[in-house]
């Protein structure tokens, strides 16, 4: 299996990335034996259906990048040198991390995740998919002057590990405003709030490590992510895809991507 799947215009092709890299589910079948498999069931941190919520973004002629592998195999949204994102006493998990967001393990008690495993799913599943980004933008900036690059992402409404309130509906992260043009985090704010969603600006979160690596607006390059609660469009303990709520959040963000888009 590839380690992502790249999803095409079906309209006129525009300089803006949707990256999806924590909606995989898959585990190599020479790793899956490492796993609690208490664990693997659960696949608790799986940002679940982002590629079905976002189906709308080929026919606005934008690209999708979508991980195929899951964030416990590798996080494609960590530093490879595993510097932490934050430093406020939240839990943080690593590029190979060995727990989910509730501290519980989830490698069998025998394994050894050794440095040399790590590095090597790095090579693997880590670098193709962020030299796939690098490219592409690359390939934008030969043709337009701006590109945005939106990475999607999805959490559960509460994680007292990460934060001891609840999330709010959305929050946009733009690593306070160094990753993306504020014209563009305008638009994106203002859209968002016509809505009846609560949403917040870097507020727990400011961005990942693909939008603080990617996000270069001196250079036209603007990174911006988008969390959101499962709630919005999940129902039955976030696990299942709940069609109905998933048209109202669907197409809040649909028109601010047209907003977006328009501005481009």
């Amino acid at each position: 299996m590839s380690v992502f799947n790249v999803v095409k215009p079906t309209a006129s092709k525009v300089p803006f990335i949707l990256s999806i890299p924590h909606s995989g589910t898959k585990i190599p079948n020479d790793k899956i034996d490492f796993f609690n498999i208490n664990q693997i069931n659960q696949m608790d941190d799986t940002d679940w259906f982002l590629d079905k919520l976002y189906d709308f973004a080929p026919k606005l002629g934008v690209t999708t990048v979508v991980a195929n592998y899951h964030r416990w195999v590798i996080d494609l949204n960590r530093d490879p040198k595993n510097t932490p994102l934050y430093d406020d006493g939240r839990i943080i998990t690593s590029i190979c991390s060995t727990t989910n967001f509730n501290g519980d393990g989830i490698y069998n008690e025998n394994y050894n995740l050794t440095k040399p495993e790590i590095s090597s799913r790095i090579n693997t599943y880590f670098t193709p998919y962020h030299n796939y980004l690098k490219n592409l933008i690359a390939d934008f900036l030969k043709e337009y002057p701006t590109v945005i690059i939106w990475d999607g992402h999805s959490i559960k409404r509460y994680v007292p590990k990460i934060n001891e309130n609840k999330f709010p509906d959305l929050i946009i992260g733009n690593n306070d405003n160094k990753s993306c043009n504020k014209s563009i985090t305008q638009i994106t704010l203002q859209n968002l709030q016509k809505s009846k969603y609560q949403v917040n600006l870097n507020t727990p979160f400011k961005g990942g490590y693909i939008t603080r690596s990617f996000g270069n607006p001196e250079n036209g390059v603007n990174s911006i992510q988008l969390e959101m609660s499962k709630d919005l469009y999940m129902s039955e303990n976030e696990k299942k895809y709940d069609e109905k709520k998933a048209l109202n959040i669907k197409s809040v963000i649909e028109s601010t991507f047209e907003k977006l888009i328009e501005k481009l």
